[in-house]
């Protein structure tokens, strides 16, 4: 297995050539850059850049994360005062674009598209070609499963979503204090992940206009699918990361998880005593054989629009993605699942989670499943579609109403809130 010293050093070294080359600093002043960001253990990478480079020294700023991280960013950037460089989750990146709040990198980013997948690159890139950040983490989704549970009750491992259904009417039948998971009406990314791996397009900007279409034909397969779940009660309905949903995973009342990369540090934190007893497979698939998933969560680290150091930002946001020192660090300090492709496959990989140290093919496996995320556009009020799915959600589980008509009314939300901001829609 290729280290990650090696991995991408192409693409590192062209980063790194072009900041060593080019004329970032006038005379012998010292460019300082701020960063916005929440992931842990960033002063400690940081400090390897500032170490190098003392011509360019960033400072870090945990702001938080989520929609107040954005709408604070949003502030400080129409009162002129924005940080030079933002950590932004990539559902958000297309809104702080359309808001004239990150700047256009297209220019500086060079060869560092080939550090990441199509996918990937995909959620930091508006329109046909204009990019407008650099890929920081990802988060392909996975299948987690009590294989202890599985085991004692004789359950197969779902490869498909129809045998998941059918292992949930097994679970449901002969223990029926169980259930094979929940469906969250608190957590659209989850949601939007699912459709994604269907093949769901939510936005489009191929053309010259916007298209919106929340209600697709793979988004509606989704949601009528995890209705019947409900309606059949092989799932529950009880939202996750509330006291319910982590005793739930800690006595087995729920048997698997479909979540992303990101896990086993949840699993570790709301569910210790059953360290050891979970296990890893791929997403089920709608079609016997495929390999796709859909990708919930990650982020990008953006250059702000008003920055008086575009291009000294943009080198930075390129090494702290691409470069081998810098991707081990955020994996060491941070726990990310890095974007840049090659990386994936470190010596920062060869162990798997400690909460998963019985799989040790976990992240073999996990960078396989990656390989086949699938591609997605993010239009620019995400925010909207999302809050539509808590409210709308929420009252379809409670009222026993389809899950379409909740699409449905994120459709309709979302398509409003674009046209009434001025946004040129397709019909």
């Amino acid at each position: 297995m290729p280290s990650a010293r090696g991995a991408g050093a192409a693409v590192s070294a062209c980063a790194l050539a072009l900041v060593t080359s080019c004329a970032l600093v006038p005379g012998n002043a010292t460019v300082e850059l701020t960063f916005w960001t929440w992931a842990p253990g960033m002063e400690e990478v940081v400090a390897l850049w500032n170490e190098d480079h003392p011509d360019v020294q960033v400072t870090v700023s945990n702001q938080g994360a989520g929609e107040d991280a954005v709408a604070k960013f949003l502030t400080a950037s129409r009162a002129g005062a924005p940080p030079d460089l933002v950590q932004a989750e990539y559902q958000a990146l297309t809104t702080l674009a359309a808001r004239d709040a990150v700047a256009d990198l297209t220019e500086f980013t060079g060869e560092a598209e080939q550090a990441f997948t199509p996918a990937v690159w995909e959620q930091v890139t508006i329109g046909t070609d204009a990019v407008y950040a650099i890929p920081q983490d990802s988060g392909p989704m996975m299948l987690y499963y009590r294989s202890d549970l599985f085991e004692e009750y004789g359950l197969d491992v779902p490869t498909t979503w129809e045998e998941f259904a059918e292992v949930g009417r097994q679970v449901r039948d002969e223990h029926p204090e169980h259930r094979i998971t929940s469906f969250s009406a608190t957590d659209p990314g989850w949601f939007a992940g699912l459709s994604q791996q269907a093949g769901a397009t939510w936005w489009d900007t191929s053309t010259d206009t916007w298209s919106v279409a929340i209600d697709d034909e793979p988004t509606l397969r989704v949601a009528r699918y995890w209705h019947d779940l409900l309606d059949e009660d092989i799932v529950s309905g009880q939202p996750m990361y509330t006291p319910a949903w982590n005793a739930a995973l800690n006595d087995g009342s729920l048997l698997a998880w479909p979540s992303a990369v990101w896990a086993p540090g949840v699993l570790a934190g709301n569910a210790e005593s059953t360290a050891g007893d979970w296990s890893m497979a791929p997403l089920p698939q709608w079609e016997e054989g495929e390999s796709v998933t859909g990708n919930w969560g990650g982020s990008a680290t953006g250059v702000a629009r008003g920055s008086a150091h575009t291009e000294a930002a943009a080198e930075f946001a390129i090494w702290l993605n691409t470069s081998p020192e810098a991707v081990e660090a955020m994996v060491e300090h941070g726990g990310i699942y890095p974007a840049a492709t090659e990386a994936r496959e470190g010596p920062a990989f060869d162990e798997p989670p400690e909460f998963f140290a019985h799989q040790e093919d976990f992240y073999p496996i996990a960078a396989e499943i990656a390989e086949g995320t699938a591609p997605v556009v993010w239009g620019p009020n995400v925010n909207v579609a999302y809050e539509t799915y808590k409210d709308a959600f929420a009252a379809a589980i409670s009222g026993g109403t389809p899950f379409t008509e909740a699409v449905d009314q994120m459709q309709e939300a979302t398509l409003t809130d674009m046209r009434d901001r001025g946004f040129s829609v397709a019909p």
